[in-house]
């Protein structure tokens, strides 16, 4: 082939997504997310899809219809061929939890090499949450603000005591390695994180969730609100409808519905008795946290609860 049978190309770009370049979008007390570069766009994710047939239809419609196809298929690689980078900076703590996803390309500010970031999040006396009875990892309300106000004034005095003692390290030649060790997890770092369309989807689908995290849900919700919903608006349409809003149903939550539907309520409890959500006398006595899970997908769609 001759060098002229190759159409030029010319590079994808997003408006949306160039006017915000760079900009800081302020998380917490002192933490931010920026878009630092991007590569692709929905037209990319089309351009991927039709690849073993040539360029295909281009009316905006069927674009539309097609992204929201694989995203409801599933059909993940279109979706990988568009990449984002990110310059964060965020708590550590969260930042522990955010580096769990590892299908990135991460570089993170060096305490080995770097002094600290002088920077560490502080929490009001009214943001001080309290540990949820039912969720062992999460929270459920805030504590009262006496309380609050006790907890913050301890929080300052030990983070001043923290750097103090980190500085002074330093300041009497201990290596930046070693003096750190004692820094707390409230500390600031930062990063450039890239990530493609199809992993940062299944970051956002996780931490935006309302079980995530506050912390990092806001970090996520930025992400997307702010970034994401710019830079591919027909593929954030498309997950917002099938996987933040969406209900998943298991084998069992079809054959409760459809018991339910058949044979009513009595027909649906005695399904749930034989599927071992209820104990044989049909009370709900026993814990059963696939049952919980069922019981507020029913309420989602207008259901009673038949037991």
């Amino acid at each position: 082939m001759q060098q002229s049978d190759f159409e030029s190309i010319s590079r994808v770009s997003v408006p949306e997504l160039d006017s915000i370049l760079g900009k800081p979008f302020p998380i917490l007390d002192d933490g931010f997310v920026r878009l630092v570069d991007y590569m692709g766009s929905d037209e990319s994710i089309v351009q991927a899809a039709r690849v073993s047939y040539g360029k295909g239809t281009k009316k905006v419609n069927e674009d539309r219809g097609l992204i929201r196809y694989l995203m409801r298929h599933r059909h993940s690689t279109p979706f990988e061929m568009c990449e984002l980078k990110l310059h964060v900076r965020v708590p550590m703590d969260t930042w522990r939890q955010w580096i769990r996803h590892r299908m990135a390309n991460v570089n993170e500010y060096s305490t080995r090499y770097s002094v600290a970031i002088d920077s560490a999040q502080t929490t009001l006396p009214g943001e001080w949450r309290v540990q949820s009875v039912g969720n062992k990892q999460g929270s459920d309300g805030y504590l009262e603000s006496s309380k609050g106000d006790h907890l913050t004034k301890r929080e300052t005095e030990f983070q001043k005591f923290a750097a103090d003692i980190y500085n002074e390290r330093l300041e009497m030649g201990v290596a930046r390695e070693q003096a750190r060790k004692d820094l707390p997890l409230a500390t600031y770092t930062e990063a450039y994180w890239k990530i493609d369309l199809h992993n940062l989807l299944h970051f956002l689908a996780l931490r935006m969730d309302d079980h995530a995290q506050l912390e990092i849900r806001l970090f996520a919700k930025t992400i997307g609100e702010q970034i994401v919903q710019k830079w591919v608006p027909n593929a954030w349409e498309a997950f917002v409808d099938y996987r933040l809003n969406a209900l998943n149903l298991t084998k069992y939550d079809a054959q409760i519905i459809h018991a339910l539907n058949t044979s009513g309520k009595e027909g649906a409890k005695q399904k749930a008795i034989e599927l071992g959500l209820l104990d044989e006398q049909g009370s709900t006595a026993k814990k059963s946290r696939e049952r919980e899970e069922l019981e507020s997908k029913l309420m989602n769609m207008g259901f009673n609860i038949p037991w």
